[in-house]
C-alpha cells in the first residue's frame, strides 16, 4: 500500500534526513519526494510505499507527529487513495 507523508515547518538544516530515518526504521520505503522552500517555509510531499512496515499506520502517523513536534514541523500520513479522493477537483 502506498501513502502520502507531508511535512511543513521552518527550515532548517537535517529536516529530510530526520523524516527519512523515522520512515527507515519503521522499512517504510520512500518511492518519491516533492519539496521546496517558500521564505523561511519548508514544505514536501513524499510517496511512501508503507506495504512493509513494521506497524500500523496509525502507529507510524503517531510516531511521525511526535518526530514532527521534536523538530517544530508538521508531518502528516494518509493512504495514497484517501489524499488522492480529498485533492479531487
Amino acid at each position: 500500500m502506498r501513502a502520502i507523508v507531508t511535512v511543513v515547518g521552518k527550515d532548517r538544516v537535517g529536516i529530510i534526513a530526520a523524516v527519512c530515518s523515522t520512515l527507515s526504521e519503521q522499512n517504510v520505503n520512500v518511492m518519491d519526494i516533492s519539496q521546496t522552500v517558500l521564505s523561511d517555509r519548508f514544505t514536501m510531499i513524499m510517496l511512501v510505499d508503507i506495504s512493509e512496515s513494521l506497524i500500523p499506520l496509525a502507529d507510524l502517523a503517531t510516531k511521525l507527529e511526535t518526530r514532527g513536534s521534536e523538530l517544530g514541523l508538521d508531518i502528516r500520513i494518509q493512504r495514497e487513495d484517501i489524499f488522492n479522493a480529498m485533492h479531487r477537483i
